[in-house]
């Protein structure tokens, strides 16, 4: 299993890697997509909401089941990988990659302070 250090990480698999000032990237996790099994659909149509930590901004479908997608942190969904919608597998290839999900506007930085790093994020898996 890959877990980049310079990532923050979720108890519900979910990573964040912020990049230009209050901008996120947010994907799952390689655990999670092994865990999931080949991903045939991503689904999130929240492009333009704001949500606080932990909503549900979307779904994953697998061959076995669909699970949802939980927003790390607070703020305003920007961009969903365009990529995604003719080729899903990017998410099993390469999950820290071309298989990120949303870029988000982050609402308040503490959030992401406040989440596992990679050592942390690999004691609970």
């Amino acid at each position: 299993m890959n877990f980049p250090a310079d990532l923050r990480y979720t108890s519900e698999h979910e990573w964040v890697k912020m990049t230009d000032g209050n901008i996120a990237i947010v994907g799952i996790t390689d655990f999670a997509q092994s865990e999931l099994g080949d991903i045939v659909f991503v689904e999130i149509e929240t492009v333009g909401q704001t949500f606080p930590a932990n909503e549900i901004f979307g779904t994953v479908e697998a061959v076995k089941t669909v699970s949802d997608l939980f927003l790390p942190i607070g703020g305003k969904i920007l961009e969903v990988n365009p990529a995604l919608q003719n080729a899903p597998e990017l998410v099993n290839n390469d999950p820290y990659g071309e298989g990120w999900m949303i870029k988000l506007e982050v609402g308040n930085i503490a959030e992401f302070d406040a989440l596992m790093d990679a050592t942390a994020y690999q004691n609970i898996i």
